[in-house]
């Protein structure tokens, strides 16, 4: 299974992956978070899904890249690039993993801003390639274990928030997320992109980094319940005998 967040908020994108991959028996470390920068502009792409379709995909739209005459002006035109090429493995592959027993398994999160973009985008990229666009009203998408993050983004996440905010609250959906699913878990890859001069910063934070956040986090969590009003509970425990 994988964890991979995008976030869209006013200032820019945050997208946070972890690292492990789970292949049988086998427990590794890879990335899954690719940079591309281009003159006045640039994305990142993140993937979820078969290793060797992402592989396979990635290596096809890394040759285009370095062959092609002009960037690309708009974000939308590298993600109908990438799709092309996740449609030119399907081809290649879907039958032979599907006498294997495999699905052609991968969706995508791809974001940036190109020199003819007004702003900068979100994109979630299925494994057929056709796409969408993640809009303002529910400003993120998770591709991989979707579930176990999806609530403290919905109750907390808007489109207004800093790019620093967009951040705790990714880092908080990872964490709940790697309590949960055994096969996600640190390091995690962060990328930061600011939407207004298109800068692109990466960090890998391990256990080591964020563990402390994870138990405060928790604490937090067992003293909010503790101070919930309790008016409500003595309808219920009332009823009960006395010991």
């Amino acid at each position: 299974m994988t964890f991979c967040l995008g976030m869209r908020v006013k200032d820019g994108l945050v997208g946070i992956s972890d690292t492990r991959v789970t292949s049988g028996n086998e427990v590794i470390q890879a990335r899954k978070v690719s940079v591309y920068h281009q003159d006045g502009g640039g994305m990142f792409l993140m993937t979820s899904g078969l290793r060797s379709v992402r592989d396979k995909a990635l290596t096809y739209f890394d040759e285009l890249i370095e062959d092609q005459q002009k960037p690309f002006n708009r974000l939308f035109k590298a993600v109908n690039a990438f799709s092309e090429q996740l449609r030119r493995v399907a081809a290649e592959d879907r039958e032979a993993l599907s006498a294997g027993g495999l699905n052609f398994d991968i969706h995508c999160i791809i974001g940036g801003r190109m020199p003819g973009d007004k702003e900068h985008t979100l994109y979630l990229v299925y494994p057929e390639g056709n796409w969408v666009e993640i809009g303002k009203g529910t400003p993120y998408q998770i591709i991989g274990a979707s579930g176990y993050g999806k609530p403290i983004l919905d109750r907390t996440l808007a489109h207004e928030d800093p790019l620093s905010f967009a951040l705790k609250v990714g880092c908080l959906a990872f964490d709940s997320t790697r309590i949960s699913a055994a096969d996600v878990n640190f390091p995690i890859d962060v990328v930061i992109f600011r939407g207004e001069n298109s800068q692109i910063v990466e960090h890998r934070y391990d256990r080591n980094e964020l563990g402390h956040i994870s138990d405060w986090w928790d604490e937090q969590l067992r003293n909010s319940i503790k101070m919930l009003p309790s008016e409500w509970i003595e309808t219920v425990m009332s009823k009960l005998v006395p010991a």
